[in-house]
C-alpha cells in the first residue's frame, strides 16, 4: 500500500459513506479483492484429471497448496489482506465484535449487520431524511455555497437509502428553500 492509499478510518455515524470508500479503497487494492468480500476466499482451480472421471465427479478440484504459481498464491491471499485493512480501519470496541469471524465477507456481514441494524432501521433512516428534505429551507445568514453543500449532502443521503429524488423534484425543493430576496 503506498502512500497515497490512505484507509478511510471506521465510523459507526457515518457508515453509509465509509463503506462506499472503503468498497472503492478495496477495489483499487486489487480487482478481486471486493469479490473476496462479497462472496469469500477465492479458491484456485484446476481441471479434474482423476484416473476414472465417473459421471456427476466435479469437472474442477481445489490446486493443492504445494501446486499453486506465485499468482495463484497472492489471489488466495486476498482475505488476508483486507482482513488486515479491515483490522486497521476499526475501533477497539468494534474490533472486539468482529474478531472471531474468519473470513472478510464475515466480517463485512456483522458491520453491516451492527450499523445498518434491519430494514426498520434503514425505513426510520429513510423517513428522517425525507422530513429533513421536506423542511429544508436556507437559513438566515448562510452562503449559496453552504447550503448548496447541506442540500447535497440530503440528497446525497436520500440516494443512499434508496430513495432516487428525480431532477424536477430537486429543482422544485431548491427553488421553495431559497428565500424570495
Amino acid at each position: 500500500m503506498t502512500l497515497f492509499n490512505k484507509v478511510p478510518m471506521f465510523s459507526k455515524e457515518d457508515f453509509d459513506d465509509w463503506k462506499i470508500r472503503m468498497q472503492a479503497h478495496f477495489a483499487a487494492q486489487d480487482d478481486d479483492m471486493w469479490f473476496v468480500i462479497t462472496n469469500g476466499p477465492l479458491k484456485i482451480l484446476k481441471p479434474n484429471t482423476a484416473i476414472a472421471v465417473t459421471e456427476g465427479a466435479p469437472q474442477f478440484v481445489e490446486k493443492q497448496r504445494s501446486e499453486r504459481t506465485s499468482e495463484d498464491k497472492k489471489k488466495t491471499n486476498l482475505d488476508n489482506v483486507a482482513k488486515d485493512i479491515l483490522y486497521k480501519t476499526l475501533d477497539k470496541y468494534t474490533f472486539s465484535k468482529i474478531k472471531m469471524c474468519p473470513t472478510t465477507k464475515e466480517i463485512w456481514e456483522k458491520l453491516i449487520q451492527i450499523c445498518e441494524k434491519n430494514e426498520q432501521t434503514k425505513e426510520n433512516k429513510l423517513s428522517v431524511a425525507m422530513q429533513n428534505f421536506e423542511n429544508l429551507k436556507m437559513k438566515a445568514g448562510e452562503t449559496l455555497r453552504e447550503f448548496d453543500e447541506r442540500f447535497n449532502s440530503l440528497v446525497n443521503e436520500l440516494a443512499a437509502l434508496g430513495k432516487e429524488l428525480g431532477n424536477r423534484e430537486v429543482t422544485l425543493k431548491v427553488m421553495r428553500a431559497l428565500p424570495r430576496e
